[in-house]
């Protein structure tokens, strides 16, 4: 069950074809439902997203800087299938972390698209994951 923050911003996504207001307005997000590696229900968590160069859809378990990857991304590498929710379409995908120089330049691209990334980066005490968002039929 997510937090009341995020169920308030997940009820405005699904409600306006993926636009949210306040803090997230304009924002590129996307809701992204994993399987609870302990419980194995299913849990939805708004996250900002990106184009990778390649045209992958990308998300970053920034966790806001925390030190701690966040649950969703303990959730994916426990069950790599997820469903996304990108406003208009829903899909399933394979969730792909990404290593070594790709997911260094994914990072870079993201940080240069939005500086929030790096400020994230510069505070965490981990390299935060990049993830890459794979359609499965």
């Amino acid at each position: 069950m997510p937090n009341d923050f995020n169920q308030q911003i997940i009820d405005e996504f699904r409600a306006n074809g993926g636009r949210v207001g306040g803090w997230f307005e304009g924002a590129r997000l996307l809701l992204l439902t994993t399987v609870g590696a302990r419980t194995g229900t299913p849990h939805t968590t708004p996250v900002g997203r990106v184009t990778g160069e390649d045209g992958r859809v990308l998300v970053i378990a920034s966790a806001g800087g925390a030190p701690k990857d966040p649950q969703w991304f303990r959730n994916l590498t426990a069950d790599p299938l997820v469903t996304v929710e990108d406003g208009p379409s829903t899909w399933r995908a394979r969730a792909v972390v990404l290593a070594g120089d790709e997911r260094d330049r994914a990072f870079a691209r993201a940080a240069q698209a939005d500086q929030g990334w790096a400020d994230y980066q510069a505070r965490a005490g981990r390299v935060i994951p990049v993830v890459a968002l794979e359609p499965v039929a």
